[in-house]
Order: structure tokens, then C-alpha cells, then sequence
């Protein structure tokens, strides 16, 4: 059925499915730049004050980090000039940017600044409620119209952002945008891998995810351009609108696959272009999805590694400032990541397909680990520069490890339950990214710990690797007997001797 679209519309439909990647990556993507909080201190009435009259009038506060001597207070200041006593900023605070938007959020620092990670957290629920949600939604009624919808719900509440008077309105209105924007992110994500036959499966992928690694650097430039929180979002959330278009008839059509799956239980197959009747859409057997334990098993295995995986890449970006007190600056950090993703993409194509799957899979993983006990042991010992490369080393081995999560499940779910195999791995990543915000409302207090919980797991899903199938070259399954059918291939081969035993002879014959 993939074949009757014809290899041109088949070659067209892919690319309609990665363009709207460039601009996901606004709305998926801008949560560092949002919330960057610049250096700041209250504000002192009369012209800019000098350093000599900062000295005077703020008070010294201790570093909390390692190697960190302190600096100006920027939430506190001398009552009345004298110096005897502390008080809170009583007319507001005064910013030196210097990286970021000028036009930040509210102004969200000192006894405000716990609405950000709240904001975060927020942002990365709504995400996981609209990796299940709608991944859910596409395996019921169709690729075509939980896409619609999905796309529908991040314009809407991409506008309902952009004009939030309020940081509370604002929050919610940021997780109803995370639940839209991810669900836009998953359907097309199995429609364009639907799309192709075994050979294009690969190279798809990797043009969409490097169509959303351009979309993080025109973020980025983005911002540079506009300075302001509300013509970022906006600059995200417009052209999503041209995307509408996909609901015209025969400009992006259902997905053949999931259109054959009511074929399996009727006598004939129906058109590409057709909605199926409502008593002819896919029926799950939920008894029979209860007793498929290789899909679970795969579920289990494929989500604890995206789990491991994005927790631990926050370990790498925020390793250099826990350990020696002194962060990179916020565009270093923020184009090594994207960098790094878009390395870790190009590393996929030039060898998933060569060396398959699970071994690319577990090589990935195992460079994740190896990069975490050489920083955790040796962290004394290590110079700037050897901390640096083996940082970028694990978050360069995570983020491969994360891609290649989501490009497994979905090769390796039938088809009846993809949206929801695939939305339940993204889920669970989401979970792995908590960590981030929380590490951020603590300070980082506890990071050492954090870093070796993570560590200890990545080696246990190394371990776990070894359970999953190969799908390399191999077709899609369609139902759960299919899917079941994807089982671990041995470690070694069956030693198989050449000479046939001697048969004795059969008396009766």
C-alpha cells in the first residue's frame, strides 16, 4: 500500500512530514532562552551607580559552589545607607544582559525565582501528557486526524502564550503548548516512518532531526534578532499555521498502514484516500496486549534507556560549573548541546544501518557510562580541558542514545499500538528530564549523588540492551502477533556440524 502512493508523492509526503521540525524546535526548544536569568541587583535611585557605589550600597555574599569567592548580593541591599542593616530589593532590580532576551519573562529572580523551575517542570509534564495522550490518539482514530489537532491546539495556545498577562496563566498555557507541540512532534514522526520502505526508514529520520537541529540555531539567531520572550513564541507558533493545510484532502493522507490494519479483520483492504467506517477502525485486544510480554519487555528495556538517557545528559551540560565553580558562558553551552545532537544524527546515518540497531544502541550507552566513571573518578585530577571532552563525549553518546530510543520503538511496535509504544518511551525521557529544573530549584545541591545514581543505571541498561531485538532491514509489524515475533537473536551461533549423524536403520521398513 506504502508502494501504490507512487515514489514521487511517497518522496513528497516525507518531506511535508519534516518540515514542521524547523519550527517545533521554537516551541520545544526555547525554555533555556525564556528563562535565562541575567546577573542583576536592586535597584538605586539616581543615574547608573558606579562599582564604588555598589560596594557601598549592596552587601557580599558568599559563593555556593566550589572554587566560587562570592560576589555583590543580587537579591539583597544596606537599609538607608547604612550598613547595618540588610534588607530585600525595595524598587525593583536593574539587569546586565549580556547573553539571552533583553524582553525576559517577569521579572522571576530572588523570592520569584522558584516559578521557573515550576514553569519547567510544568513545560515537561505537558509533554509527557502529550506524548501519551495523543500517541494514544493516533493509534484510535488515525495519524491524519490526531496530527490535525495536535497542530490546531499549538497555534492556539502558541497565541494564548504570547499575550499571558500573568506568570500563573502563563504556566498553564505553557503546558497545554508542551502537550500540543509534542503531540504534532510524535504523529509525524510515525506517519513519515509509515511512509517508507525498510531502506528510507533511516534517512528520513535523520533529515527530521536534523531539520529540528537547524530549528534550535535559528532559535537561537531568532532571539538574537527579536530580544523579547513574546516574538520568539510568536515566531514559533505563526507559521504553524501553514502546516493547516495538511487537512485538505490529498495534500497529506492517512497513513497506509494504519489504513490496512481494519483490512486484517475484513474481507477486502480500503482505499488510500478513504475513511474507514467506525466499526472497521482498529480494535485493540487488550487481553492479548496484556499476555504480549516481548512487547512490554521491549517497551521496558527501550524506555529505561530514554529515561537514562535524558537524565543524565543534564549531568555533562552542568559538570564543569558543580565541579569547579566556573559555568561556561549560556551560548557555549546551549551550541555545544545542539552541536552535539546534531553530531550525534550524523553518527546514526553513517552507522545504523551498517552495524545495526542493538549495536549501535549498545556502544552509545556504553560511552555514556564510560564518560560518567571517568568524570566522577578522576574529577580531581582532570584538567578544564580534559573535563571539557569527556563532558561533550557523554552528552555527544546520550543524545545519540536518545534518537536512536525513539527510532527502535518505533520499528519495533505494530503498528496497532505505535502511537502509543513510541508516546510511552518520549514519556518516560520526559521523566529522565525532570531532574534538570529540580537540580536548578536546589542549586545543584547534591549533584555528586545525582551523577552516580545516573551512572549506575546507565550501566544497568547496558546490560538490558542485550534483551532487544534487531530490526535492521526488516518490515514494520502491523499487529501484536507480528510484534511479538521480534525477538533477541542469539549471542553466537549454534555450532552446526557438516557430516549428518548416522541414521540406523528402521527395522520395520
Amino acid at each position: 500500500m506504502v508502494l501504490a502512493l507512487g515514489r514521487k508523492k511517497q518522496r513528497v509526503l516525507i518531506v511535508l512530514s519534516i518540515l514542521p521540525n524547523l519550527f517545533l524546535a521554537f516551541l520545544l526548544s526555547s525554555d533555556p532562552l525564556i528563562t535565562l536569568s541575567s546577573p542583576h541587583h536592586c535597584h538605586l535611585p539616581g543615574p547608573a551607580p558606579s562599582p564604588e557605589v555598589l560596594n557601598v550600597s549592596l552587601p557580599w555574599e558568599k559563593g555556593l559552589r566550589p572554587g566560587d569567592s562570592g560576589d555583590l548580593s543580587q537579591c539583597k541591599q544596606y537599609a538607608n545607607g547604612s550598613q547595618s542593616e540588610v534588607v530585600d530589593c525595595q524598587a525593583g532590580w536593574d539587569y546586565n544582559i549580556t547573553e539571552g532576551l533583553r524582553n525576559n519573562i517577569w521579572d522571576l529572580v530572588c523570592d520569584r525565582y522558584w516559578l521557573v523551575p515550576v514553569e519547567e517542570v510544568c513545560f515537561i509534564l505537558g509533554a509527557l501528557t502529550g506524548c501519551l495522550g495523543l500517541g494514544f490518539a493516533a493509534d484510535r482514530i488515525g495519524r491524519s486526524k490526531a496530527l490535525l489537532t495536535s497542530l490546531t491546539l499549538s497555534v492556539v495556545f502558541g497565541v494564548l502564550v504570547c499575550v499571558s498577562p500573568y506568570p500563573s496563566i502563563f504556566i498553564v498555557m505553557r503546558f497545554c503548548l508542551a502537550a500540543a507541540s509534542a503531540g504534532v512532534y510524535l504523529t509525524l514522526y510515525i506517519s513519515r516512518l509509515e511512509l517508507c520502505e525498510p531502506s528510507l526508514r533511516l534517512i528520513a529520520t535523520v533529515l527530521a532531526g536534523l531539520m529540528t537541529v537547524s530549528g534550535e540555531l535559528l532559535l537561537l539567531a531568532v532571539a538574537l534578532g527579536c530580544q523579547s520572550w513574546r516574538g520568539l513564541l510568536g515566531a514559533g507558533a505563526a507559521p504553524l499555521t501553514l502546516f493547516l493545510s495538511y487537512g485538505i484532502p490529498g495534500v497529506f493522507p492517512e497513513s497506509p498502514r494504519w489504513l490496512l490494519i481494519p483490512a486484517l479483520f475484513c474481507s477486502s483492504a480500503p482505499e488510500l484516500d478513504s475513511e474507514p467506517a467506525p466499526s472497521s477502525r482498529p480494535r485493540l485486544s487488550f487481553p492479548e496486549l496484556f499476555h504480549s510480554r516481548n512487547i512490554w519487555k521491549n517497551i521496558c528495556v527501550l524506555g529505561f534507556t530514554s529515561f537514562i538517557s535524558h537524565g543524565i545528559s543534564h549531568c555533562y551540560s552542568s559538570f564543569r560549573g558543580d565541579v569547579r565553580g566556573t559555568a561556561p558562558s549560556f551560548y557555549w553551552t546551549y551550541l555545544l548541546s545542539v552541536c552535539a545532537g546534531g553530531g550525534a544524527w550524523v553518527l546514526l546515518w553513517a552507522t545504523v544501518d551498517r552495524c545495526g540497531r542493538r549495536g549501535i544502541l549498545l556502544l552509545s550507552m556504553t560511552m555514556t557510562g564510560l564518560a560518567s566513571l571517568i568524570l566522577l573518578g578522576l574529577m580531581k585530577y582532570l584538567s578544564e580541558n580534559a573535563i571539557t571532552v569527556f563532558s561533550v563525549m557523554g552528552l555527544f553518546s546520550s543524545q545519540a542514545t536518545a534518537s536512536l530510543c525513539v527510532l527502535f520503538t518505533a520499528e519495533i511496535m505494530p503498528t496497532v499500538i505505535r502511537g502509543t509504544g513510541v508516546g510511552a518511551v518520549l514519556a518516560l525521557g520526559c521523566v529522565g528530564r525532570l531532574s534538570s529544573p529540580l537540580m536548578d530549584l536546589r542549586n545543584h545541591y547534591g549533584y555528586f549523588l545525582h551523577h552516580v545514581v545516573y551512572s549506575s543505571l546507565a550501566l544497568l541498561a547496558v546490560l538490558s540492551i542485550l534483551l532487544l531485538p534487531e530490526s535492521k532491514r526488516k518490515p514494520l509489524p502491523q499487529t501484536l502477533a507480528d510484534g511479538e515475533q521480534y525477538r533477541r537473536p542469539p549471542l553466537g551461533r549454534r555450532r552446526r556440524d557438516n557430516v549428518p549423524l548416522l541414521a540406523t536403520p528402521n527395522p520395520e521398513t
